[in-house]
């Protein structure tokens, strides 16, 4: 396959990695709500300019996932975007002081050694 249909993958998962970052930075700010609120709180959630910009990333995201689909075969390109955890995992780490247990990387190195294994095919 051509590296500009892995670059344009990469952006397209990066964007959407840091669309998540975003959002969780924002909801952080926000604060949880009873679910029975969702509709309620909406607005003001959108109003975040974390959730905002989120959002924004997560859709340009989709336009080059568009692009994506365009150039290679789904069963290659959506299992690369479980690369995203990986991302997300270490990302949670440094910027969120999450704690990511040894279970949970065990199981982000199982995706890596699988998405290793759908590209070489």
């Amino acid at each position: 396959m051509k590296v500009a249909n892995y670059l344009i993958l990469f952006v397209s998962v990066l964007l959407a990695v840091i669309g998540q970052l975003l959002m969780k930075q924002g909801m952080n700010q926000f604060g949880s709500f009873p679910i029975t609120q969702i509709v309620q709180k909406t607005i003001p959630m959108l109003l975040n300019p974390w959730v905002f910009f989120g959002f924004v990333s997560f859709g340009v995201s989709s336009i080059f996932w568009l692009a994506v689909l365009s150039r290679l075969n789904l069963s290659i390109a959506y299992p690369m975007v479980s690369l995203a955890y990986v991302v997300v995992a270490i990302a949670s780490v440094i910027f969120f002081k999450e704690n990511v247990t040894l279970a949970r990387w065990l199981g982000i190195l199982v995706i890596v050694f699988g998405v290793f294994l759908i590209s070489r095919s």
